[in-house]
């Protein structure tokens, strides 16, 4: 019996009972690429978010078959999405919130050879700490400009050695690492999530937060300006409209010169200025 419960199928069996559970009591499914994610940032994340999502790593195939079982809605269409090394994430956050947990908990990590920069790298200028020899011929393969100053190597300008999406060769490699310089940003992504029958990319997912904010507030101003215009009542106008009435009637009273305690000062001020309008426009004609 112990043979048997530790053989390959009575494995596969129980992972693939246990996907069938998790996708039953969970709102999302997505798929994570694992291309470059290290398994202690694997074990990290489960440890961090075990209250929060379920994280399966499994062979398509069986992922494949797995899933077709579940009934879900566009089924098809989201396993046709599960290609390379994937992992299955189960939670009940919506994919929006999942994508931004994720990104936000990725980590810098120091190139290998072959790895893609995932920004622009750069070496800012400044003192290395690192003492002439045989690496200056590194700075100079990397088109890095360097000068010798109290027995150190500094570059002399910030320089890009490598876009995003370049490979970094080897070489460029050791000499990052020296730096301290960790280009590599690696972690799980979301590349595509079943969510309510509906199936959601990477590029639905990824929101610019500054871009939606302005976009937001932008659009609050405009109603605002709108509703003011037309004198439509709000809790965020009212106050406003009232303040714009009142200054229009105080105007209005001190042009009819209208008697009230609110405006009689002004209209005192504003009868003694034409007085003296006046009086300068007489003498100036000989009348006083």
């Amino acid at each position: 019996m112990q043979v048997a419960l530790k053989s390959p199928r009575a494995k596969k069996e129980r992972v693939a009972q246990r996907i069938l559970s998790l996708a039953k009591n969970h709102k999302t499914i997505a798929i994570s690429k694992l291309y470059k994610v290290r398994a202690t940032q694997l074990m990290e994340l489960r440890r961090k978010f075990r209250k929060d999502m379920e994280i399966i790593v499994v062979k398509n195939k069986v992922a494949s078959i797995v899933l077709k079982k579940t009934g879900l809605e566009k089924a098809e269409d989201f396993i046709k999405e599960i290609k390379d090394q994937s992992a299955l994430i189960f939670t009940n956050m919506d994919p929006f919130k999942l994508y931004m947990l994720l990104e936000k908990n990725k980590v810098n990590l120091p190139a290998r050879p072959g790895d893609i920069a995932t920004e622009d790298v750069v070496i800012s200028a400044g003192n290395t700490g690192m003492a002439p020899g045989p690496v200056l011929s590194e700075f100079k393969e990397a088109k890095i400009p360097t000068r010798i100053d109290s027995g150190s190597i500094w570059v002399s300008k910030d320089t890009v050695v490598a876009n995003k999406g370049d490979p970094i060769p080897p070489k460029l490699a050791s000499l990052l690492s020296r730096l301290g310089i960790k280009p590599v940003r690696a972690g799980l992504s979301v590349s595509v999530a079943w969510y309510d029958g509906l199936i959601f990319h990477e590029k639905d997912m990824k929101l610019n937060i500054d871009e939606y904010e302005h976009s937001i507030q932008d659009a609050y101003l405009n109603a605002k300006a709108l509703a003011l215009g037309v004198n439509y009542p709000t809790k965020e106008t009212l106050p406003l409209i009232i303040i714009r009435y009142e200054t229009e009637a105080r105007s209005l009273a001190i042009a009819l010169g209208y008697p009230s305690k609110d405006v009689m000062i002004d209209i005192l001020v504003k009868c003694n200025n034409e007085a003296m309008i006046l009086y300068s426009k007489l003498r100036n004609k000989g009348y006083t």
